[in-house]
């Protein structure tokens, strides 16, 4: 993330356990809502994550800092653009569900693409300290048939557009949140936009923690 390690273990520290209390009251009250409340948690595991990939890059270690890297990277192109899907198709009902299917299958064929590569061509994926944010470069196997741009804008499709598609109000609002970070990601911090996306990503999802907070008193989700 941007900033600094101890930053992104703060963020880690209050999006961990708070996830992990969100996803506990949607299980016992509503388990179509099991997934969207993880997220808050598995950000916080990814923030936990670029914590160490700066303790690591300060300390000089530059093998933790690629094993470290490679597991933020996991978040990036395995966990959310498969996740964020399926979390969408869970809560969804009706004809919708078999239009973000599609999403789901589109996000896993994109993830395994660009993320399965790294372990088979070493160097293709390198990690640089900036002064307030970390840039992860990497070479993708699709960059020699579309554009980075293409990549980039299907991944944006495959993370937002299925919460634009969920019925409920709530959840398009959380959608559309996401989609401003992104926006502001692109334009303003381009040089290392993977590593304040996620950082963005995780700062929204405390609209999941709240949302899930005041459904827990009211009744049952729906």
């Amino acid at each position: 993330m941007c900033l600094s390690a101890e930053v992104s273990l703060g963020a880690a520290a209050v999006l961990i356990p708070a996830g992990a209390v969100a996803a506990r009251s949607a299980l016992q009250r509503d388990r179509r809502y099991l997934m969207i409340a993880t997220l808050p948690f598995l950000f916080g595991l990814q923030q936990l994550v670029e914590g160490l990939v700066w303790i690591e890059g300060r300390a000089g270690n530059a093998h933790h800092v690629a094993q470290y890297s490679l597991l933020y990277m996991f978040f990036t192109w395995i966990a959310w653009p498969i996740w964020v899907p399926v979390s969408a198709y869970f809560i969804e009902r009706g004809a919708r569900r078999n239009i973000i299917l599609l999403f789901v299958i589109a996000g896993a064929m994109l993830g395994g693409l660009q993320f399965i590569p790294y372990f088979v061509h070493d160097g293709w994926l390198t990690t640089t300290f900036l002064r307030w944010a970390i840039r992860y470069q990497d070479i993708n196997l699709l960059d020699g048939l579309i554009s980075r741009t293409a990549i980039y804008a299907i991944y944006v499709t495959v993370v937002i557009v299925p919460f634009l598609l969920v019925r409920s109000w709530e959840i398009k609002i959380f959608g559309l949140l996401v989609a401003g970070v992104l926006i502001v990601t692109y334009g303003f911090f381009s040089y290392a936009y993977i590593s304040v996306f996620c950082f963005g990503g995780a700062l929204v999802s405390t609209y999941l923690l709240a949302l899930m907070w005041r459904k827990r008193a009211g009744p049952a989700l729906a």
